[in-house]
């Protein structure tokens, strides 16, 4: 694994391509908190994790489009319901993602003295966490029919669940579903049961789905999208998180 740099990354936000409009990312956080464990009989600290939990916090522009609602659309709102947000380093099939169920807390504008607008945004966990997971798309991709895409090597079948997140920026068409199957050989794949997400009859929308903490998934992944009805355009992006430990709630 090389160094890399920031570039080319992207941001997803309720089934929005926020990319274009995120000046930076200050902080994609997470992960369990640290309860003091330590005995008397200790000279150092002793720790174990506590509940999870995670942010997002960014810097974005002001890019207002009321014909095909942008950023400011989607943020000024300040939703009181969850959003769904997908941070993708690189957009390569199989690059890392990691996603968060979370409250969007400020929208707080800051102007420079050059002129320029940007806004503040922190988005807080809510009751999942961060979860770090990789990309089964390329970035954004795009199905004008039903397709199997490509697989990634997740290098082991593991029985110990997962976790996927769908967004879903555009669609075209009366019914499609996304599913995520898996292989043992990256040729035979098949529906890993419990992964396939809510039918899709509109645009856009996000959705994260999670396996119980013993279900198997095999080493090869892939995100499928399959119709009854048939659809002419779908954008989406899909993240899944195969857990590797047991013991991982929900």
């Amino acid at each position: 694994m090389t160094k890399q740099s920031g570039l080319g990354d992207g941001l997803h936000i309720a089934g929005y391509n926020a990319s274009g409009d995120i000046q930076q990312l200050g902080r994609i956080g997470g992960g369990p908190a640290l309860l003091n464990f330590t005995g008397i009989d200790k000279s150092g600290y002793e720790r174990k994790g506590g509940l999870r939990d995670g942010a997002f916090e960014m810097t974005t522009f002001f890019n207002s489009d009321t014909v095909t609602p942008a950023t400011h659309e989607k943020l000024s709102a300040l939703p009181r319901t969850d959003v769904l947000m997908t941070y993708c380093r690189g957009t390569a099939l199989g690059d890392p993602a990691a996603s968060l169920v979370a409250k969007q807390a400020g929208y707080d504008p800051q102007r420079g003295d050059d002129g320029m607008l940007t806004f503040g945004v922190s988005a807080q966990a809510n009751g999942y966490g961060t979860e770090w997971g990789r990309q089964l798309t390329a970035g954004v991709r795009t199905d004008a029919a039903a397709t199997n895409g490509t697989g990634i090597d997740t290098t082991a079948s593991a029985s110990f669940g997962g976790q996927a997140y769908l967004q879903v920026f555009a669609f075209t068409g009366t019914d499609a579903t996304v599913k995520i199957q898996d292989s043992a050989d990256n040729v035979t794949f098949a529906d890993v049961a419990g992964f396939a997400f809510t039918q899709i009859t509109a645009g856009p929308t996000a959705e994260r789905i999670a396996l119980g903490n013993t279900a198997t998934i095999r080493r090869y992944v892939r995100a499928a999208s399959v119709t009854t009805g048939g659809f002419s355009s779908l954008s989406f992006a899909v993240n899944v998180i195969k857990n590797e430990i047991a013991g991982v709630t929900f």
